[in-house]
């Protein structure tokens, strides 16, 4: 797909449609590498909204007065190239209001650059751990809707677009929200595009630990079962407030499922509630999530809901829910598995802000209180 993509330097202005972000329907169009570096002030670092292994996130504003995020990856090696590819054409593929459609993007020499709409309010990681957990912004009432829409999100991926899509690193740093704390699932370099009557697939492990289905994790079986599983670990998250992964004293450490199993199994929902919620949450709801997120996280594929089932349980719909086992049985991963980890160890509360918020990195402190919109 890179050779076929236009050369960034070009003044081409080819459009097209997608969805996602406040407005709904967006266009979409091949950005010059003069535009994007105008609209960036020159890349310049304290436009920087984030960084990872992929290359830098900056944040910049078109002449035309749209606030915009532009990734711009650092090297242009075979894996790069692929996942630029990957990532351009499922964007280009969805249309939906919870996903982080395209804006453009810019390919040629040796630039690869992607746009998307600037989400003000970050990602829902910045908000559960990150630089904005102490604010406390996301009270139940949000968190349910984030919960819902992200799902919604992944049933449009998993039953509505074609082919099938499995996004493969659903977590809280790509969860993405608007000025009004709507969800946007974002990220798709890791995606796989499902054949038709194809039920599964073999391939290299990509994603999160702690996110994982153990079977992708374990063996690279990867379904749209795995985004379910990873979609259980992110509701147990919104929930609870802890990280998929935590680091114990003496090093030991605890996924989430280890964590909350003896409370759901002796039906103690509200020792799961997020302490920074002081109280304030709806009951029924909250045993209502619990429990899809139970279902979600089940040791064997076929054991877990679709999709669909998920969207419905969360909306109230029983679907036959009565009689499913909701019990949880917690994942551990092998030692090895569990030694790659990073997302527990370090600084900043357990997280590099620097590598793991996807699409939009968290502020740096001294920038976090700049109002980007205000400028030029």
């Amino acid at each position: 797909m890179g050779s076929s993509l236009s050369c960034c330097d070009s003044e081409k202005r080819d459009e097209g449609f997608a969805l996602g972000g406040e407005n709904n329907v967006t266009q979409w169009r091949i950005f010059t590498y003069k535009e994007l570096h105008a609209a960036t002030n020159g890349f310049n670092e304290d436009y920087k909204l984030g960084e990872g292994g992929f290359g830098s996130v900056y944040w910049g504003k078109t002449s035309d007065g749209l606030q915009i995020a532009v990734k711009k990856l650092k090297s242009m090696n075979s894996k790069a190239e692929m996942e630029f590819a990957v990532e351009v054409e499922v964007l280009g593929r969805v249309r939906h209001k919870n996903l982080l459609g395209l804006r453009g993007y810019c390919a040629g020499n040796d630039q690869r650059l992607i746009v998307y709409d600037y989400m003000p309010n970050l990602s829902l990681l910045s908000h559960l751990h990150g630089q904005f957990a102490g604010e406390v912004q996301l009270d139940w009432k949000k968190r349910m809707k984030i919960a819902l829409g992200s799902a919604e999100g992944l049933l449009y991926l998993h039953h509505e677009v074609t082919p099938h899509i499995i996004h493969r690193d659903v977590k809280a740093s790509n969860v993405l929200l608007d000025s009004n704390f709507e969800p946007l699932v974002a990220d798709f370099g890791f995606a796989k595009l499902i054949p038709e009557g194809v039920s599964h697939m073999t391939t290299r492990v990509k994603g999160t630990l702690g996110y994982l289905a153990p079977e992708y994790a374990m063996w690279g079986k990867v379904s749209e079962s795995c985004d379910v599983y990873s979609f259980g670990i992110l509701l147990l998250e919104i929930v609870t407030g802890r990280r998929p992964i935590e680091k114990l004293p003496g090093g030991i450490k605890r996924t989430i499922t280890e964590w909350a199993e003896p409370h759901i199994t002796k039906g103690k929902f509200k020792d799961l509630v997020d302490p920074k919620l002081h109280g304030n949450f709806d009951e029924n709801q909250l045993i209502q999530t619990v429990n899809v997120a139970a279902l979600c996280v089940q040791n064997e594929p076929d054991n877990r809901p679709t999709m669909k089932e998920v969207v419905a349980l969360l909306k109230g719909e029983d679907l036959n829910a009565k009689g499913r086992n909701m019990k949880i049985k917690s994942v551990k991963y092998g030692e090895e598995l569990m030694a790659l980890d990073q997302s527990s160890d370090g600084e900043n509360n357990g997280y590099d802000e620097s590598s793991v918020y996807g699409v939009f990195g968290a502020l740096e402190t001294q920038k976090m209180h700049r109002d980007f919109g205000n400028r030029r």
